[in-house]
């Protein structure tokens, strides 16, 4: 007899649509099986022949943290470049060797957690770098870009699956997981929720990743948007993976809910369908899940729906079809075409900010290169290992020749005297000095932080000179003469161990105190201070050791020396992006560190013809005045260095436009936690005073002229256009850019907004006409008094130019549009949230799951206005819905107080709400609403009624 083939179950059936084939495989699982799938590392299930799943791979900018691969720039520098082509080729090739890398290698994960797409509202945020704008319109635009190139372009099959982070207005590292950012809601929609909902709609999202931090007092791990705005926007499935540890964070440091297994349960159904926690160990989770489930606070069903979302990204993946699936075979890795790519894409995000004509360099020029970056290629957190690299000193020797390239880093050369009379020494490497980069520029595994193999640091009577690099704010990394950085390893002995200062806690980073007449060393990674012992130099709680400064250089010395004997000068500054500024650690200061501006100092009294590079994740605050050229571009990854090279030379014409707001002063900045963009005036939509640069500035070796903007309205449209002329001589691209502002505004309305973009290459002399067509959306405004999207009828001025302040060409156009009605407070009565101005108030959470109410801040008294609220014929009654104890007081357009509502006793907990009455009469009309929050209460609504 012949044995029978079982019969193909319908899940492996690829003639079916993923959605029967969905439904197939959760019938075929048990209740603990589809359990066990909500932790990020979700077990095999062997019995179906179904194999272990991670989600989560960092792909910001390149495949991270998997080894070495190709490094493009960092986020915001893609942003720089205004140019979605680029940026979707750029996500393509990310892909592409996340694929060929997994197919060497199974912890290489499909599901890829990037873009970022928060906004970069405030450029003191420490995760400056791995946004791409401040703008929502060019944000979603470089993000659907490049979430189109992660995916691929198969109608069926993806070739990664991407996942926006982080959901939802999310801009501060400090107290990132306790803070709450009050949002009110013409901010949330016009502004946080337009980057994920523009690139969500574009359809080559995968899902979302949840913030830290809280919204309107309610963390975001748990917020109703991933259900009411969100899952709205597309029929696609859409998978919400936790961030590391936030689930736990609801209960452990947020105290949001008393128990992990309500906390678990709240997650789950807001929305969250993988849970990141606890590392590899899924015990703790599936743990709280099951308990969930026994104490009736979960259902089989809410767990059917998370896993079904969750299988419909691994269908997508051709998980079930390797077969059919065309990535399957994908081997493109550091191919020739994703090398010149990454130095295209470094060469475009370049930004010259001035220019007096010191650029381009002269061919026979002699250049002094100096400064704290002119000599490295930086990686950042979410960078991959660097299988090439150019420094621009390095790009610099290329291009104009050794010897006509002059180098000084401009960091003081120290040796550090012990109380004893001896020097602390550097033992050699074991395989001798110059080991710490392999071949093309790859690390040297043997050359890591943390190992404890290395000799630790010893002291003796001649000492070893350390290079002292000061990063500002007293943070300083002290390097062998070889390269090698000193670092502490887990056993607390310091060695010369690290190619760079990095890791979660940076181990590199030491800070000097001044005590007694010398100095005690603190080591920031561990908080302790160094102490030499018998058995070497090591941290420890007790016996610090006080050393003695002795400078064997000063920086600026070597400076001034080389910029001297230069045609040039040529200063590279910036910062490393794990240190002052990074995940977990917010800047204080768009100020230049101090060692920096006085090495910029020392080149300039030495060479006037002193151009500045910065090469930063973030903006700076400079005076740029005697400077003759100043550039700016992100850490560009491989070839970084080449590529500023190639635009200082003049091999390339800059065109990088700024993404963001360059401030000139501090004071300009809001609170880093003020997230209402709209009242604190905040980013160039809002901003009233004068930028150091403007966004969408940028500089060109060439000139450019623009046509006569036309405009015409339709229906549905408007088409606007223009032309753009090369008027210099040579090739180059143009970043031309729409505006539009709302002319006599009812509300407050940006300055001016970024409509649409074009980046555009043209010879000497060529022109190109531009045409866009834009929907009538385009022009609207969240109205809160109706609670949806408006366009207000009357004028808008549209604004053709080369930044947000350079404007070439303007045209006038009339919106029809929907006229503006009184609120119909009577039918409709008064959300607190949706006020037109408010003082000393913030929006907190109405209850655990849903709503907003709205508190005085702590120990002020609070105020709403709502303007033009329609009584009809008058009423005799107004009822608020508090919380907590204090008093409401209620008037009209600006008078005195009509009626004042308080609880005869404070409820008993935050969302205990009760209804206040008082009798007010109020006569018919339309009148301003003033409602005076005094005491620790929470307004939910006002109601009237005659």
């Amino acid at each position: 007899m012949t044995a029978q083939t079982p019969p193909t179950p319908p899940f492996r059936d690829t003639a079916l649509p993923f959605a029967k084939r969905i439904d197939d495989l959760l019938s075929r699982l048990t209740r603990d099986e589809k359990t066990g799938f909500l932790h990020q590392f979700g077990p095999a299930v062997d019995r179906l022949g179904v194999a272990a799943f991670r989600t989560g791979q960092e792909a910001l900018h390149g495949v991270a943290w998997m080894g070495p691969a190709t490094v493009f720039p960092q986020a915001v520098g893609l942003g720089a470049t205004w140019n979605q082509e680029l940026v979707r080729r750029v996500g393509e090739a990310v892909s592409r060797e996340a694929r060929a890398m997994r197919a060497r290698d199974e912890r290489v994960g499909l599901n890829v957690w990037s873009p970022t797409v928060n906004l970069l509202r405030h450029p003191l945020w420490g995760r400056n770098e791995e946004g791409y704008s401040e703008d929502p319109r060019l944000t979603s635009a470089i993000a659907t870009a490049y979430t189109h190139g992660l995916r691929g372009d198969h109608p069926v099959y993806w070739r990664t699956a991407p996942v926006l982070k982080h959901w939802l207005a999310h801009n501060n590292e400090t107290d990132r997981d306790t803070c709450s950012g009050s949002v009110r809601p013409r901010v949330l929609h016009e502004y946080d929720l337009r980057a994920f909902r523009e690139t969500v709609e574009a359809g080559a999202v995968a899902g979302v990743m949840p913030a830290y931090n809280l919204v309107n007092g309610r963390p975001n791990h748990v917020s109703p948007h991933l259900r009411e705005q969100l899952r709205g926007w597309t029929e696609q499935d859409l998978l919400v993976c936790s961030d590391a540890g936030a689930p736990s964070n609801l209960v452990d440091s947020e105290h949001y809910f008393d128990t992990h297994e309500e906390a678990t349960a709240a997650a789950l159904r807001a929305g969250v369908d993988s849970f990141t926690d606890h590392g590899t160990d899924s015990s703790v989770v599936i743990g709280r899940v099951r308990r969930a489930l026994e104490q009736g606070l979960l259902t089989e069903a809410d767990i059917d729906a998370a896993v079904r979302r969750q299988l419909s990204v691994r269908f997508r993946l051709g998980e079930f079809d390797p077969a059919a699936d065309p990535y399957a075979g994908e081997r493109a890795f550091d191919t020739p075409e994703h090398r010149a790519l990454a130095l295209e894409a470094a060469e475009q995000a370049v930004v010259l900010l001035r220019n007096d004509g010191v650029l381009p360099l002269a061919p026979d020029a002699r250049v002094a290169v100096v400064g704290l970056l002119a000599d490295e290629c930086k990686l950042d957190w979410y960078s991959g290992g660097l299988l090439h690299r150019s420094t621009p000193l390095e790009g610099l020797y290329e291009r104009f020749g050794a010897d006509r390239v002059e180098f000084a880093e401009g960091v003081d050369r120290v040796l550090l005297k012990t109380s004893a009379g001896t020097f602390l020494h550097v033992p050699p490497a074991p395989d001798g000095p110059g080991t710490v980069r392999g071949a093309e520029g790859t690390l040297d595994p043997a050359l890591l932080a943390g190992r404890t193999d290395l000799p630790p640091l010893s002291t003796d009577a001649a000492g070893t000179e350390l290079a002292l690099v000061d990063w500002g704010e007293g943070v300083l990394t002290l390097r062998a003469p070889d390269g090698r950085y000193l670092s502490v390893a887990e056993d607390g002995y310091v060695r010369a161990s690290a190619d760079q200062p990095g890791g979660w806690v940076v181990q590199e980073t030491f800070r000097l105190e001044p005590h007694g007449d010398g100095h005690l060393l603190r080591h920031l990674g561990t908080g302790r201070h160094v102490q030499v012992a018998a058995d070497g130099v090591k941290v420890a709680e007790q016996n610090p050791e006080v050393f003695g400064l002795v400078v064997a250089e000063r920086g600026e010395d070597a400076v001034t020396r080389v910029a001297a004997r230069a045609d040039v000068v040529v200063v590279v500054a910036g910062n490393d992006p794990h240190i002052n500024g990074r995940e977990t650690e917010d800047r204080t200061t768009l100020r230049l560190p101090a060692q920096q501006e006085l090495l910029l100092g020392a080149a300039r009294a030495a060479n006037p013809n002193t151009v500045l590079a910065l090469v930063s994740a973030y903006p700076y605050a400079l005076d740029p005045a005697d400077l003759p050229a100043l550039l700016w571009t992100a850490h560009g990854g491989q070839a970084a260095g080449t590529a500023l090279a190639r635009v200082l030379a003049g091999d390339v014409s800059p065109a990088g436009r700024l993404p963001q707001t360059w401030y000139a002063d501090d004071c300009d900045l809001p609170d880093l936690l003020d997230y209402d963009v709209i009242g604190s005036r905040q980013t160039y939509l809002y901003f009233e005073g004068t930028p150091l640069f403007p966004f969408g500035h940028g500089c060109s070796y060439a000139s450019f002229s623009y046509g006569e903007l036309t405009a015409e309205v339709d229906a549905a449209t408007v088409r606007a256009g223009f032309t753009v002329t090369n008027t210099g001589d040579v090739t180059a691209d143009e970043v031309a850019q729409l505006y539009a502002r709302a002319v006599d505004p009812s509300v407050p309305r940006p300055r001016r907004e970024l409509l649409a973009h074009r980046r555009v290459t043209l010879a000497p002399g060529e022109t190109a006409g531009l045409s866009f067509v834009l929907p009538l959306s385009d022009f609207a405004f969240r109205d809160v008094a109706a609670g949806r999207w408006r366009v207000e009828p009357g004028p808008y001025e549209l604004l053709a130019g080369a930044s947000s302040e350079d404007v070439r060409a303007r045209a006038t156009v009339i919106l029809e549009g929907e006229p503006a009605a009184p609120r119909p407070v009577v039918e409709r009565g008064l959300d607190a949230v949706d006020f037109d101005e408010q003082r000393g108030t913030e929006i907190v959470d109405r209850t655990r799951t849903a709503g907003d109410s709205v508190t005085p801040v702590a120990g002020e008294d609070g105020e709403l206005l709502f303007r033009h609220c329609d009584f009809g014929t008058g009423v005799t009654e107004v009822t608020v819905e508090v919380s907590g104890g204090g008093t409401v007081e209620f008037s009209l357009d600006g008078g005195p107080v009509l009626a004042a509502l308080s609880p005869r006793a404070p409820t008993p907990g935050p969302y205990d709400y009760t209804t206040l009455r008082a009798s007010c009469p109020v006569t018919a009309g339309v009148h301003d609403v003033r409602l005076r929050l005094r005491g620790p209460l929470r307004l939910a609504r006002a109601g009237f009624s005659g």
